[in-house]
């Protein structure tokens, strides 16, 4: 018989705080970079890394899940995480120096890597079969809330109180919802057994993933591949890679089953979420910095901005939940990715001196884009896959769309700041002294004060380089959207899972 808590509701209430807490943490800091770099000393480049290595150690700690749950047992497992999260959240919080804090990340982000996957687990057991999809429904609601609730509330505590404040808010969140567990479950009958690891797979990976994530963010400060150290990170990734690839293709029980691409639809959901979501990150990375940089709005004004992305998901999940599969789900990705395309065109013509209304309005309608983005593409991408292998899919799936979101934010900052410097000195080519346009101009600004003039002119064009490489970087995004319509048309129906699997979804 299976085993059913004392208070179900309550059990629930633990197990989605603890996702909501878990994936508030990919976006918290992302209004709060501009601050955490004020504040330790570090550039805006140097700053990304605190979002970039959360994510890449969060994406290579999702494959350990399934050995860490047949060593410790979910619940153990689940606390455990949710604990350590904890304490990586504090350590976090008391960092004095940006190297402190990307490895206080990094570790929250290890930590954080089996917990959604154990929480939808922990989810569907204490439910029977016949009110799974409204506790999967719920699921999918934090996951969709948590991440737009994260600019502003990072916005609000940044700007009250101060940056550390953003992390130790997980401290009553976490212990609470450890305790619930502990409490409800603590009972529960797990048989743990001691699997083989893959030693081999877990090493190639973490290097091969490490050295490539170094190698895009350290790029551009290091000129690339002008830089020995550069040339060295890339060989070793490339070659730590092959190996992995090789050593998962031909082991018999590999860490990651890359056999899983085998499948039309899983290949083709796996490419389309992962572009996607890269693309979708790559905007939330792009709009909180350029409202705080560029148009002098605070942390909190910057959350405000970016929340109307979650009105229109919030209010439409429960209906496309139940109500998708009447219509082909490649007609509702298209409709996702034509809006999340349009809207990123909109975004184009954005310049310095526009309205709030009109930020908001774009972060709004994109929301429709959002709310038929997950499901959609989840049902299809795990449609073709065998029922013993729906679990090792969403793993695989959830990874891979993790790397693209760290990835994403690495190249993003890059291309910003790249074009940008390309603009200023197109800008700057023709300014001179002599000119009358620059006379004209100082005498405009300065009113007498050369020196205050020529920076307020330095000031001027900087904003300027970075606008145009801003709407340059959207228009990308616009077209990068609209070529996912192609790709999702190369799922064949049916999209329904196999008998006896699950098609929960990740976050």
């Amino acid at each position: 018989m299976a085993f059913r808590p004392a208070n179900p509701g309550l059990t629930t209430v633990g197990l989605s705080l603890a996702v909501f807490m878990q994936v508030l943490d990919t976006t918290i800091a992302n209004v709060s970079l501009p601050t955490i770099a004020g504040n330790l000393g570090a550039s805006a480049d140097q700053a990304t890394w605190v979002i970039t290595s959360f994510a890449v150690s969060n994406a290579i700690a999702l494959p350990l899940t399934g050995f860490l749950t047949k060593r410790f047992g979910e619940v153990r497992l689940f606390i455990a995480t949710t604990l350590l999260f904890v304490f990586a959240s504090f350590l976090c919080g008391i960092a004095q120096s940006m190297t402190m804090l990307i490895v206080f990340r990094a570790f929250q982000g290890a930590v954080a890597g089996p917990m959604y996957p154990v929480t939808q687990s922990l989810l569907l057991s204490i439910y029977p079969p016949e009110k799974r999809s409204q506790a999967l429904a719920l699921l999918v609601m934090v996951t969709i809330v948590a991440p737009i609730a994260g600019p502003i509330l990072g916005g609000w505590i940044t700007d009250t109180y101060s940056w550390p404040w953003i992390f130790f808010v997980n401290i009553p969140v976490g212990v609470f919802a450890a305790l619930t567990i502990y409490a409800q479950m603590r009972q529960r009958l797990e048989q743990t057994i001691r699997p083989k690891m893959d030693y081999v797979g877990l090493a190639t990976l973490v290097i091969g993933i490490g050295a490539l994530q170094i190698l895009l963010d350290k790029g551009n400060d290091e000129d690339w591949f002008q830089s020995n150290f550069i040339i060295v990170t890339a060989i070793v990734s490339a070659i730590a890679l092959s190996i992995f690839l090789i050593w998962e293709l031909t082991d018999r029980e590999p860490i990651v089953d890359l056999k899983l691409f085998r499948h039309r639809n899983f290949i083709f959901g796996t490419l389309a979420m992962t572009l996607a979501y890269g693309a979708f990150f790559a905007i939330n990375i792009l709009i909180p910095q350029w409202l705080q940089r560029y148009l002098g709005y605070t942390a909190t004004w910057a959350g405000f901005a970016a929340a109307p992305l979650g009105i229109l998901p919030i209010l439409l999940t429960p209906f496309i939940g139940r109500y998708i599969n009447r219509v082909d789900l490649r007609i509702a990705a298209s409709l996702a990715f034509f809006v999340m395309g349009a809207t990123s065109f909109v975004r184009s013509d954005f310049y310095l001196q526009i309205d709030f209304p009109h930020v908001a309005m774009a972060q709004f309608v994109q929301g429709l884009g959002v709310a038929f983005f997950i499901m959609p593409l989840m049902q299809i991408m795990l449609s073709d896959l065998q029922p013993s292998e729906i679990a090792s899919g969403i793993g695989l799936a959830t990874f891979v769309r993790n790397l693209g979101g760290s990835f994403s934010a690495s190249i993003t900052n890059f291309m910003w700041q790249h074009r940008a410097i390309e603009h200023h000195a197109q800008l700057t080519e023709h300014l001179t002294v002599f000119a009358p346009e620059t006379q004209q101009a100082v005498s405009t600004l300065g009113q007498g004060n050369d020196q205050l003039a020529y920076g307020l002119l330095e000031r001027m064009i900087d904003s300027q380089s970075y606008q145009i490489s801003f709407n340059e970087l959207f228009h990308l995004l616009g077209y990068i959207f609209l070529s996912l319509i192609v790709v999702i048309w190369f799922a064949k129906p049916p999209f329904t899972a196999k008998s006896g699997g699950s098609t929960a979804g990740v976050h």
